[in-house]
């Protein structure tokens, strides 16, 4: 769950989470998102929203291909980091994606596991019915998350990740349906622990919310090449999305 993000705290506005994670694949994730729009056969002319867009580098890659681009995030401070990369086809928004937007776009990109950060499975189904909303009659949204069966199967307990002289030291496990990361690090003579938290979704929970959001499920593939989604051993679950 290398990939999964923090919809509250401060976690979102420290360096320790960039530090964290700056190993992440930019090449992947720009390879992904081409795979997308390939098979989504999308016009260049569409409006894409990047739901939950961090700090934009998704958003960014997606205008850099021609497309008009809005991001979205809860996190004044990301949304303000984006901003500077700003322009007539690319602005950004501070938006709690449960509540409803005044927007209508042709496609809707979730991605990487940035989803299902809430309590009540009904938070969850808001956002997808705000997507239901916001998409156009022909419309697509696109719902990239963890594939929860492989995550927990294969979950590493306990680890200490080493970045920038930095020890981070990571704990995992699965707590009343979520799967929990605490992280504890020391740095200056000051003590941190922060914690991420994503539901496990799996694809039958991910049918009777879209069920609910009056969303149907037109294609499912399990890693970031669009292959075929295996319960069992595939890295990734997409969900590609219509009214």
């Amino acid at each position: 769950m290398e990939d999964t993000k923090t919809w509250f705290s401060e976690w979102f506005n420290t360096t320790y989470y960039h530090t964290l994670y700056k190993n992440r694949d930019n090449a992947e994730a720009q390879k992904f998102i081409k795979n997308l729009v390939t098979f989504l056969k999308l016009p260049i002319e569409n409006t894409i929203l990047d739901l939950a867009c961090g700090k934009g580098r998704h958003s960014i890659f997606l205008n850099s291909l021609g497309y008009t681009v809005i991001g979205a995030d809860l996190s004044e401070n990301s949304i303000e980091y984006a901003n500077q990369f700003g322009n007539s086809n690319l602005k950004f928004m501070v938006q709690d994606m449960r509540k409803p937007f005044n927007i209508k776009v042709d496609a809707i990109f979730n991605m990487f596991t940035s989803f299902g950060y809430f309590d009540d499975d009904n938070d969850d189904i808001k956002v997808l019915k705000n997507i239901e909303n916001m998409i156009a009659t022909n419309g697509v949204a696109v719902i990239d998350y963890m594939n929860v069966n492989k995550v927990i199967k294969n979950l590493v307990k306990s680890e200490t990740v080493t970045r920038d002289n930095l020890d981070f030291k990571i704990k995992r496990h699965v707590t009343n349906g979520f799967i929990t990361k605490d992280i504890d690090l020391s740095d200056q003579g000051k003590e941190y622990h922060f914690q991420e938290r994503v539901k496990a979704i799996d694809l039958e929970k991910f049918k009777s919310y879209c069920t609910h959001a009056n969303l149907k499920i037109n294609h499912i593939f399990g890693d970031y090449n669009l292959s075929e989604f295996d319960s069992e051993t595939s890295d990734r679950l997409i969900l590609i999305l219509s009214k």
